[in-house]
């Protein structure tokens, strides 16, 4: 049989009498206009076909823009592939206020080519698991110690902070390279709500200098927790916990070194919520830290680390879907980094964040606090701080000799800034070609619309008028859902496993008076035993990365394998291969090294 020209092929999977109604995965399929021609077409599809699917239509054409089509059925074909994805792939709503996520609360819908099965690794966690049922305080140090000794000897961070936790130096430390280095910020006014005077922190400052005149240095930092200011504290084991939302005024010493300078742990000033400071009695200033720590945690979990990494990876994912026909350059650029935030957040949304979940039984931002927190966190957000150039910049972090997170992040950014821009520069030949891809701008017009909820002062684009504005955005993408991740997620069990800490949340509440605690009291503040180890052993789930782990920009899809796009991979993967070894150089020379952006240790999606 002789063919004519074959653009489309139509593929359905039967059911057949005798036969298992089982799922098929087709590689591709390979055509020959007639028996003699030495010529093959190969049409790709490398997907599960499934009999419910009905008919499949594949396409021999490599990613192009919509304008290049030339031929109609071709055109149809985008559109159609577009509108059942739009029927398969609909917005739902999580928490009111908060960015939209994908309308479905099973994994078995995503069906089995947007699913995947994690490899995990094998971790211990009898020990934890062993005390999850106790509902009763620490007994004391030593216990904690004890349990320590079980959980974390192997883990050197680990040992490092329970080392070093209290001191002032390493409190510093943890704001700037921890799980959570995207709260800190450069200050040259001291917030009004924040009751310190010059006098009150002189001694913590060189002696030649003022507070004012160490701020025009740009040597003053501040932690603000307002986010969580009235929110309403969960109760724990049939018990009231606390919440504070405490400011923190660091200083960057002479001596290289960040140290925390005042604290106060509610926003609204007066005679009941003092200025704690390193010269009041030793259980007053660790608790206030502690109290910090404990914010931290609840801000960490929910908006540095959910919302920033798997939220947005799921509103890029599901606009992708829904806009970018499979054929598109940017669906095939973007999917092997965003794919698999579906399953991970619908499994979180019906798990973790769920009745008698991790957060509903432990942790002090409960379920009533979860929608209140991610809808002030969304208002909050602003595009520039997802952008690390621009973020590092305006929170005086880039010159900031200790600060590793931000050092290492610049330099994963440029990498992938210049990845992004050889990938666009294939398909797009000038600014005209990107106002005029209309698959392109309905799709950031919907990650405007569901994921930023139209929200102009968020200052994200809502439409693409040039490349490089078009290549900054795919680039935080990418970054956000690889990079981020990574360094909030994978550190969390080192810095987690010593619970005084990062303490999920506190049994008492804040101290409205200075003096009014002992070194004994400063344990009965911690989490009890059970809600600790519930923490814990979900930490050390998600803390340890995948055995079938794919690093930053390796790809496993067919069309990263012919043409200029191999050029573009592997000028990147040099790159990153080259930064991996002078992180590693690097942090041979530290007491305490920052791995987590290596690219190595760099997953190329968000997976747990």
């Amino acid at each position: 049989m002789w063919f004519g020209i074959v653009v489309l092929l139509r593929l359905r999977l039967e059911a057949q009498p005798g036969f298992p109604d089982l799922d098929w995965h087709c590689h591709d399929v390979q055509v020959r206009r007639s028996s003699e021609d030495p010529e093959v077409e190969v049409f790709p599809c490398h997907k599960w076909i499934r009999t419910a699917d009905g008919y499949i239509e594949l396409r021999n054409e490599k990613a192009c823009l919509k304008k290049k089509e030339t031929l109609d059925i071709l055109i149809n074909h985008r559109e159609r592939d577009l509108q059942h994805k739009q029927q398969f792939m609909r917005w739902g709503t999580f928490v009111e206020g908060g960015p939209h996520c994908v309308d479905m609360t099973s994994v078995t819908a995503l069906g089995p080519n947007l699913s995947y099965i994690r490899q995990r690794p094998v971790y211990n966690v009898h020990y934890i698991k062993s005390l999850i049922e106790r509902r009763t305080s620490w007994s004391s140090l030593q216990e904690l110690e004890t349990f320590f000794l079980f959980n974390g000897r192997e883990n050197t961070v680990a040992k490092y902070v329970q080392a070093h936790w209290q001191e002032d130096a390493f409190f510093g430390y943890q704001c700037l390279n921890g799980c959570n280095p995207l709260c800190i910020r450069q200050i040259h006014n001291l917030p009004p709500n924040l009751s310190v005077t010059s006098e009150m922190v002189r001694p913590f400052l060189p002696e030649d200098s003022s507070l004012g005149q160490e701020m025009e240095r740009g040597h003053v930092y501040l932690l603000d927790y307002e986010v969580l200011d009235q929110l309403p504290a969960n109760t724990v084991n049939d018990k009231q916990t606390y919440l504070a939302a405490p400011l923190c005024l660091l200083h960057y010493s002479r001596q290289g070194e960040l140290k925390p300078i005042a604290i106060q742990l509610q926003q609204a000033p007066g005679p009941q919520n003092p200025v704690f400071l390193p010269s009041d009695a030793a259980p007053d200033w660790l608790l206030a830290k502690m109290w910090v720590r404990n914010s931290d945690f609840q801000v960490h979990q929910l908006l540095t680390h959910f919302l920033r990494t798997h939220l947005l990876g799921e509103v890029c994912c599901t606009a992708t879907l829904r806009q970018l026909p499979e054929i598109h350059p940017l669906h095939q650029l973007l999917m092997p980094h965003i794919r698999s935030t579906l399953q991970i957040n619908i499994q979180a949304r019906v798990t973790l964040l769920a009745t008698k979940g991790v957060f509903d039984k432990s942790i002090a931002c409960g379920l009533e606090a979860i929608p209140l927190l991610l809808a002030r966190g969304t208002q909050r957000l602003r595009y520039s701080s997802m952008c690390v150039p621009d973020d590092v910049r305006v929170r005086g972090l880039d010159a900031l000799p200790i600060c590793y997170y931000a050092q290492d992040a610049l330099r994963v950014w440029d990498a992938l800034h210049r990845f992004v821009a050889g990938w666009i520069r294939l398909y797009y030949c000038n600014d005209e070609d990107v106002q005029h891809d209309c698959e392109l701008q309905n799709w950031i017009g919907e990650i405007f619309t569901e994921g930023f909820l139209g929200l102009s002062h968020i200052g994200a684009p809502h439409s693409f008028q040039t490349a490089v504005e078009m290549c900054k955005f795919v680039t935080m993408v990418i970054f956000s859902c690889s990079a981020l991740h990574a360094a909030v997620n994978f550190s969390q069990l080192d810095y987690n496993i010593w619970i005084p800490n990062s303490p999920a949340a506190m049994s008492r509440p804040p101290s409205q008076t200075k003096g009014s605690v002992s070194e004994e009291d400063v344990f009965s503040f911690l989490p009890e035993v059970n809600s600790s180890c519930h923490v814990l052993s979900v930490l050390s789930l998600l803390s340890q990365p995948a055995i079938d782990f794919v690093p930053l920009c390796h790809y496993n899809e067919w069309y990263f394998s012919s043409g200029a796009i191999v050029k573009l991979v592997e000028e990147v993967r040099r790159e990153l291969k080259m930064l991996a070894k002078d992180i590693a150089d690097r942090n041979s020379q530290l007491e305490l090294p920052y791995p987590y952006l290596s690219p190595d240790c760099i997953e190329n999606s968000v997976t747990i």
